[in-house]
């Protein structure tokens, strides 16, 4: 099953992508169950409630053929991204992997849709893109005792670009990230969101493409932080929220190791998790 929000920006509706008794794949209506994908949705039951109503024959198909995807959830309250999480990353950073997660923050209104145009921000020279697996919060999380508690407070999973000015977060940070992290639309979310419980968030294929020629191409295995730790931890220092997405940081292969050059007006991105989805955006200058 797949969440999924259909429609114009700013006026999507909930919809559930499932394989019906045929085995044919079919897009429903979940607007009998809420008006939206919301972080309320998911805390109250959203979940299960919809797998009851597809199993009851209660949803409407939807003709989903050429309509726009949005963000698979509404604009959480917050986005938390945790940092050079893939040794190989860090190594390509310069730097060695962390001995305790690197957080920082990109501001809701970096959320998109995940084909959306996406825009090279004005003075930029080095925007890079950054295959990532993101984590939708559905249960309030603060201090939880253990990383095992960290499931219960997952309600899914899907793909994200953590798009990147590389000036901005590096050479004229001020010591902090999020100058080059939060232009609008700097996050495209989905296309879905699935369940936690069809995720095994712990061996997905990443793979990343700029115009058609590869670039990412690792596993979440190879986190150096997995997603309970991470939840566990960040919880110690914030109180999550249903909605919220917790981006787990990307494996090596971006334009600041060197190897390929940043992104210019004209460029299409491609990002891709394994059993998540595909994501296509073609940037233009701001």
């Amino acid at each position: 099953m797949k969440l999924v929000r259909l429609g114009a920006a700013g006026a999507e509706r909930p919809a559930v992508i499932a394989v019906d008794s045929a085995g044919t794949e079919k897009t429903y209506d979940l607007s009998p169950l809420t008006r939206d994908i919301t972080g309320e949705f998911l805390a109250g039951g959203g979940v299960a409630a919809a797998r009851r109503a597809l199993e009851r024959g209660e949803l409407e198909p939807l003709d989903a053929a050429g309509v726009r995807i949005g963000a698979p959830i509404v604009r959480p309250s917050a986005v938390i991204c945790v940092g050079m999480n893939y040794a190989a990353h860090a190594a390509e950073s310069g730097a060695l992997p962390p001995e305790v997660p690197i957080i920082f923050l990109k501001t809701p209104n970096t959320v998109a849709g995940p084909d959306d145009a996406a825009f090279i921000p004005r003075n930029s020279t080095k925007t890079d893109w950054e295959v990532e697996l993101g984590v939708v919060i559905g249960r309030s999380a603060s201090y939880l005792g253990s990383p095992a508690e960290s499931a219960e407070h997952i309600a899914g999973y899907l793909v994200a670009n953590d798009l990147s000015e590389r000036t901005f977060q590096i050479e004229e940070s001020g010591g902090q990230w999020s100058k080059g992290k939060c232009a609008p639309g700097f996050s495209p979310l989905g296309p879905w969101l699935v369940p936690a419980d069809e995720v095994d968030p712990g061996r997905l294929r990443l793979r990343s493409w700029v115009n058609g020629e590869p670039r990412q191409d690792s596993s979440t295995a190879d986190m150096v932080f997995p997603v309970d730790f991470l939840i566990h931890h960040l919880s110690q220092y914030m109180a999550l929220e249903p909605g919220d997405v917790v981006l787990t940081g990307t494996p090596q292969g971006v334009a600041l190791s060197g190897k390929f050059p940043y992104l210019k007006a004209g460029d299409v991105v491609e990002v891709e998790i394994e059993g998540l989805g595909r994501q296509r955006q073609v940037f233009a200058q701001a």
